[in-house]
């Protein structure tokens, strides 16, 4: 039986556009791809680079609620959503699984540290290129939005200091879902009630690390691998992506540079 995304009146069809294997970046040719009707953007080391924000957030929560510091860095990887990080966290820095509400009280206060940090955040950045290229979509008619493994709260705050939040209409985020490749599909779905009739195949997801094209592929989505982050333009091919740039100044897949 055909498989589907159903919510309050928005239907696509999994199975009737499901991507085929994923074709290496080299060989597609950019004058042959055709304009995406909807892009998603992560946001960690694809849009800004926050100078350690997130890591200090999580740090200064551990040790208001658990008194023990906690670097995060030593117990989860690049891409990870947010949910996982606390979940490994924990488990890394007070040797056993979380229960009951004990994750809660990390997530408010965590938020709480970012939302200060990030405005003197020392080395906070928005990476070359990317309101241009955010502007240049939305001058081609594309409709954008965040998929971003930061919970929600997180991941627009993460973008208040680069004033990037005005280009995007809608997002998924780790708050959603903990599962990158659910979360992609989730935003695929509400970007649904907002383009008719629109299929996976017609959406790209841009995202710095393996986990990023993983979860495009996971939701028949086309993977732009972008080498902002500690992943190699190789490294990103490696993982599968359908389109790999070096950085956002690079011309974007299907959009006309004329």
């Amino acid at each position: 039986m055909a498989q589907f995304l159903r919510h309050q009146g928005c239907c696509l069809d999994l199975n009737r556009t499901r991507l085929s294997p994923p074709t290496s970046s080299a060989i597609i040719s950019r004058a042959v791809v055709a304009k995406p009707v909807v892009v998603l953007f992560d946001v960690d080391e694809t849009l800004v680079h926050t100078g350690g924000a997130g890591a200090r957030g999580w740090n200064d929560a551990f040790e208001k609620v658990y008194g023990v510091p906690a670097d995060i860095g030593q117990h989860t990887s690049a891409g990870e959503t947010d949910p996982q990080v606390a979940r490994e966290t924990f488990r890394g820095v007070l040797g056993r699984e979380p229960v009951g509400d004990e994750l809660d009280p990390l997530f408010a206060q965590y938020l709480l540290h970012l939302s200060d940090d990030i405005w003197s955040s020392a080395q906070y950045r928005m990476l070359p290129g990317a309101d241009q290229v955010l502007q240049r979509l939305i001058d081609a008619g594309v409709i954008l939005g965040i998929v971003s493994g930061a919970m929600e709260g997180a991941a627009r705050t993460k973008l208040m200091p680069a004033n990037l939040n005005r280009f995007f209409l809608f997002g998924a985020y780790g708050s959603d879902s903990p599962d990158r490749a659910e979360l992609t599909r989730i935003a695929i779905e509400k970007a649904g009630h907002l383009h008719a009739d629109l299929t996976p195949q017609e959406v790209f997801v841009v995202g710095d690390t393996p986990l990023d094209i993983a979860a495009a592929h996971g939701a028949g989505a086309v993977s732009v691998g972008v080498a902002t982050g500690k992943y190699s333009k190789g490294e990103l091919e490696a993982a599968g992506a359908m389109h790999v740039l070096g950085s956002l100044e690079d011309p974007f897949p299907g959009i006309s540079e004329a």
